[in-house]
């Protein structure tokens, strides 16, 4: 019984009580505080609508790489200079190495060892295309004075591997003057460039069984395509818009002796 009345004291309460608010104030939204709600909600919305951009071709990337797995593997002789047609698919080749022009990528962490990543060019048969091949990653001798020695395989064989394309921007720890075996970053012009040879716009991230074995470590990660974050900055900034808006209802509420 108590419980009855109690809600019914309570139905009456609150219609009285949004009544009293509207009947002592007024809504009154200012200059200062529009021209901040506006500016602010139109940045968040065009940041979240980015974010949303971002997740998009990220998820359209993810699927290309899905469809890529499935896909049969392509031979190297007859891929073009299209990068994206190649892009995460398993790739083959027959040719030669070119150790002579073969680089070190520096900067590279495994098992929280340094060491670096081997480059080589590798010459397709038939003709003279070449492809950058991640062949794998070396550790670090005693000191950085010293590079390490990797063996070359001689003579014809077939690589296989997976075909990916390096970032376009980097840092850079020191200036790279593009000439040497060891490089801060993996840029396939600036290897065309010093060596001379015709590169495809890709790299082939060779996979095991290497035979003969050279030793090298190659573990691969799957590509990460941060679509999660996208998405979760994307509610960030669509709920910023949305906290300011709200913000600006509230505020703009004034008593109507203020008015007076």
């Amino acid at each position: 019984m108590s419980g009855e009345i109690t809600h019914s004291v309570m139905d009456r309460l609150v219609p009285m009580r949004v009544s009293s608010f509207f009947a002592t104030h007024r809504f009154r939204p200012t200059l200062l505080l529009t021209v901040a709600m506006v500016a602010l909600t139109a940045l968040a919305i065009a940041l979240g609508n980015w974010q949303r951009h971002r997740a998009d071709e990220k998820s359209a990337a993810a699927a290309l790489a899905s469809a890529a797995d499935r896909a049969a593997p392509l031979d190297l002789a007859a891929a073009d200079s299209d990068a994206a047609a190649v892009l995460y698919r398993i790739v083959h080749g027959v040719g030669e190495f070119d150790a002579a022009h073969g680089v070190l990528i520096d900067n590279k962490v495994r098992g929280g060892r340094p060491g670096y990543d081997v480059v080589t060019p590798f010459r397709l048969a038939p003709g003279n295309r070449y492809v950058l091949v991640d062949r794998g990653w070396v550790a670090q001798g005693p000191t950085r004075k010293v590079l390490p020695s990797v063996q070359t395989p001689a003579g014809v064989i077939e690589i296989v591997g997976r075909a990916t394309v390096p970032p376009k921007r980097y840092l850079e720890l020191k200036a790279d003057t593009g000439q040497g075996a060891l490089r801060q970053n993996l840029d396939i012009e600036r290897i065309a460039a010093s060596s001379g040879l015709t590169l495809l716009p890709f790299v082939v991230e060779q996979t095991d069984p290497v035979i003969p074995s050279d030793g090298l470590l190659r573990e691969w990660p799957r590509p990460d395509f941060g679509i999660e974050s996208h998405l979760s900055y994307m509610l960030q900034w669509y709920s910023l818009a949305a906290l300011a808006a709200a913000l600006w209802l509230v505020l703009n509420w004034r008593r109507r002796l203020e008015d007076a």
